[in-house]
């Protein structure tokens, strides 16, 4: 991914990715902590494991610092509301000329973040796993036509395959704000290795699939990523998320347990 830039200004037809590491140092973490909401604390104090409340503490942390530097006000001032199915969206109080749109990801130790002017968005993160091959799962809830795929995949490439149309998937849902009143089956993905991101069909609406693009997001293995507009012809660009974007210059504070190489 591309180095950080001088400023963050988000393009017309563009969309912003910022890329992550969840496990952080301790100041770090402390830091991203003062800017979280009332509500936020709270919900990093309901998780039962202290990696999870770091993980969520730097996840809603490094949101709030990253949209403060495309709002130009301080990360602890942005306020949030949810839709029906709990994706956040800025407040009214936020809200300049123009809406920002974002959405965010995260998955074994990473996270994902994505930004656009364009309308509403999805991302979504996925780590690899090689323990498990999938069938039951693509064929409960993937399509027959994706399930076909899928069994047509080498068996090299099927566990790529299965979490390249679970990310599409996703991201696409969450582009919707749908949650889990959109059943997985009634749209059909692209999955197989190589080839391009698409959304394919929809069973409510033949036309549906053609307002909608979908690209895959070279996030680094072992993981794939998503992310799906309900628009075409923009230009995706990403990012690192760095100590200097957080406010931290010292080397001490690099992030643990991630290389980004």
């Amino acid at each position: 991914m591309a180095g950080l830039p001088n400023y963050l200004r988000l393009g017309a037809k563009e969309v912003h990715i910022w890329r992550t590491p969840l496990d952080l140092t301790t100041r770090i973490v402390e830091g991203l902590r003062q800017s979280l909401s009332h509500d936020e604390l709270a919900r990093a104090g309901r998780f039962h494991f202290e990696r999870d409340r770091r993980h969520f503490i730097v996840a809603r942390g490094c949101l709030r610092t990253i949209l403060s530097r495309y709002l130009r006000t301080s990360a602890a001032e942005i306020e949030f509301i949810y839709g029906a199915n709990g994706k956040p969206q800025l407040a009214d109080s936020c809200l300049q000329t123009q809406p920002l749109y974002f959405n965010l990801a995260h998955s074994a130790g990473l996270a994902l973040y994505a930004f656009t002017l364009i309308g509403e968005l999805g991302v979504d993160l996925e780590l690899i796993r090689t323990d498990f091959t999938g069938d039951d799962i693509a064929k409960r809830f993937f399509s027959p036509g994706e399930v076909a795929c899928l069994n047509a995949v080498s068996v090299e490439l099927r566990h790529e395959a299965f979490f390249n149309c679970w990310t599409r998937k996703e991201a696409f849902i969450k582009a919707t704000g749908s949650g889990l009143s959109l059943p997985l089956d009634q749209f059909e993905v692209s999955l197989t290795p190589g080839e391009p991101a698409r959304l394919l069909r929809t069973t409510w609406n033949e036309d549906e699939a053609s307002r909608w693009s979908i690209k895959s997001i070279d996030v680094g293995r072992p993981y794939v990523a998503a992310v799906a507009v309900a628009a075409h012809d923009w230009d995706l660009k990403s990012w690192d998320v760095d100590n200097s974007l957080l406010g931290f210059e010292n080397n001490e504070d690099a992030a643990e347990g991630f290389d980004f190489d």
